[in-house]
């Protein structure tokens, strides 16, 4: 199992918000028009899972196993080419300010480890680079 994990990013909101705002993924709708329309497709969503087909990898389906209320948010793949987890941790370090980190287990064999690894790292990264002020929880 190879691990990823994300620099540790804080956004201006109360942990409640955040993990009620994660922890629901009828929220990606707001992100839908971002998604790169020439590598994903067919994408669908609903409370607790998204589903979506990345070329040229096929099908992809992710459900959340866990909540563990403004703590942890928890995400497996139940359809995906290579067995993949992944989990939020949050955590309210002042009123209005939450600490976030991201982390992502695969499954990777030994031919893929080396042509995977650096680019799931640098997007496991990304996912955070962006300016937290910009977030919107309402």
């Amino acid at each position: 199992m190879t691990e990823f994990i994300s620099e540790i990013k804080t956004v201006p909101y109360n942990e409640n918000e955040v993990f009620e705002k994660l922890s629901d993924l009828t929220h990606l709708e707001k992100l839908k028009d971002k998604i790169p329309t020439h590598q994903v497709t067919e994408f669908s969503f609903d409370r607790d899972s998204c589903e979506f087909t990345v070329s040229p990898v096929g099908k992809v389906k992710f459900s959340i196993v866990e909540r563990h209320p403004n703590d942890t948010i928890k995400l497996s793949a139940d359809q995906s080419p290579i067995g993949v987890s992944m989990w939020i941790q949050l955590k309210q370090v002042e009123e209005g300010k939450t600490a976030m980190k991201l982390t992502v287990q695969a499954q990777l064999n030994p031919l893929l480890k080396p042509m995977l690894s650096k680019p799931l790292q640098i997007k496991t990264l990304q996912a955070w680079r962006k300016d937290p002020a910009h977030w919107h929880v309402n």
